[in-house]
C-alpha cells in the first residue's frame, strides 16, 4: 500500500493507493494538476454524455475531481434531446434550419422550461451528489448573458439569439467560492425578450470573456480526422492556420465546420487551448486534461 501526498492550495491531500501502476498514473497526473490548478476551464456538455446513465456518472465524477484539485470549472450544457421529448408530449412539431431550432414563442417557452428547469437542475443535483457545490443558472439570471436576435442567411428563426456580452463579474464571484456554475444557453435582450442560443456559442463566448485556459467540447466524435473514413488519422493537435486550411480544402466538412470555426474563434480571442473530445468515452475529460497525449483534438495558436 502506498500513500501519496498532494499539496493543493496549501492544503495537504492524502491519496491511498495499492498498486505501483496506479502510483505512476497519479504522479503523471500531478504535473497537470499543478499546471491547471487555479485556472479556468469551460466545458460544453452535450451529446451522448447527457443521455447515457453511466456516461453522466463519469462526467460528474470528472467535474468533481477537477473542482477538488483547484480548477475553476464552468459547465455550459445543451439538451436538444430533452426539448424534443417535451415538444412531442405537447404535440408541437420541431422545425430546424441549418441545424438550428426554429423557435417561435410557444417553442421558446418549452425550451426555457426544459433547459433552465429540469435539465439544468438535474446536472446541478448530479454534481452535488459528488460532494462539491454547483449553482444552476441561465443567461437571464443576474443579467449573465446579453443577447440579440440571430439572423441566419437572411432567415429569421424566431427567438434564436447570439451572445453580445457576458457578465464576467458574476461568474468570477461564483468561482471564488469554489462553486461550479452550470449554465443553460438562454439569454435576453434589453427589452426582456428571451432567446434560445446555441450552447457551443455560449461556451465559446464565456471562454473568450474570461480568457479561459481551456474550452472543451464534449461531442459524439473522437475529434478531427485527416481522413474521415479512417479513424487512425485522428489529429491530436492543430493550429489555427491548419484548421482553416482543412476547412478550405474540404477535409473538415458538414457539422464539424461550425464547431471547428468556434474553436478557431476562441483561440483568436484569448483562450489558450480548445479541445474537441469524445464524450462517449468514460472519463474523457480526465483523459484529455490530465494525460500527456489526451484522446481528442487540441487546437492551439
Amino acid at each position: 500500500m502506498y500513500e501519496l501526498m498532494v499539496i493543493i492550495d496549501h492544503k495537504e491531500v492524502f491519496i491511498i493507493i495499492e498498486k505501483t501502476e496506479q502510483v505512476k498514473i497519479l504522479v503523471e497526473a500531478l504535473q497537470f494538476i499543478k499546471k491547471f490548478s487555479g485556472k479556468t476551464i469551460i466545458i460544453k456538455y452535450g451529446g451522448s454524455a447527457m443521455k447515457n446513465a453511466e456516461l453522466k456518472k463519469t462526467f460528474v465524477e470528472d467535474i468533481a475531481f477537477m473542482n477538488l484539485v483547484g480548477i475553476n470549472v464552468i459547465v455550459v450544457h445543451g439538451g436538444g434531446h430533452s426539448i424534443n421529448k417535451m415538444l412531442k408530449k405537447l404535440s408541437i412539431e420541431p422545425k430546424f434550419f441549418n441545424g438550428l431550432r426554429i423557435t417561435d414563442e410557444e417553442t421558446m417557452e418549452v425550451v426555457e422550461m426544459v433547459l433552465a428547469g429540469s435539465v439544468n437542475k438535474g446536472i446541478v443535483n448530479d454534481i452535488q451528489l459528488q460532494g462539491v457545490d454547483a449553482l444552476g443558472l441561465c443567461g437571464k439570471d443576474g443579467d449573465l448573458l446579453d443577447a440579440k436576435k440571430k439572423i441566419i442567411e437572411g432567415k429569421d428563426l424566431g427567438f434564436v439569439g447570439e451572445v453580445i456580452n457576458v457578465k464576467t463579474s458574476l461568474l468570477k464571484d461564483i468561482l471564488k467560492n469554489s462553486i461550479i456554475p452550470v449554465i443553460a444557453p438562454i439569454g435576453k435582450d434589453n427589452l426582456g425578450n428571451t432567446y434560445n442560443i446555441n450552447a457551443d456559442d455560449v461556451a465559446s463566448a464565456i471562454s473568450k470573456s474570461l480568457n479561459a485556459e481551456k474550452l472543451v467540447f464534449l461531442t459524439d466524435v473522437s475529434g478531427v480526422f485527416s481522413n474521415i473514413n479512417d479513424h487512425t488519422t485522428l489529429i491530436s493537435e492543430m493550429n489555427v492556420d491548419q484548421a482553416l486550411s482543412y476547412i478550405g480544402d474540404g477535409i473538415i466538412t458538414n457539422g464539424m465546420i461550425p464547431k471547428v470555426k468556434c474553436c478557431v474563434e476562441a483561440i483568436q480571442n484569448g483562450v489558450n487551448t480548445v479541445h474537441i473530445i469524445d464524450g462517449r468515452v468514460e472519463h474523457s475529460l480526465l483523459l484529455e486534461i490530465f494525460t500527456p497525449h489526451g484522446i481528442g483534438t487540441m487546437f492551439i495558436k
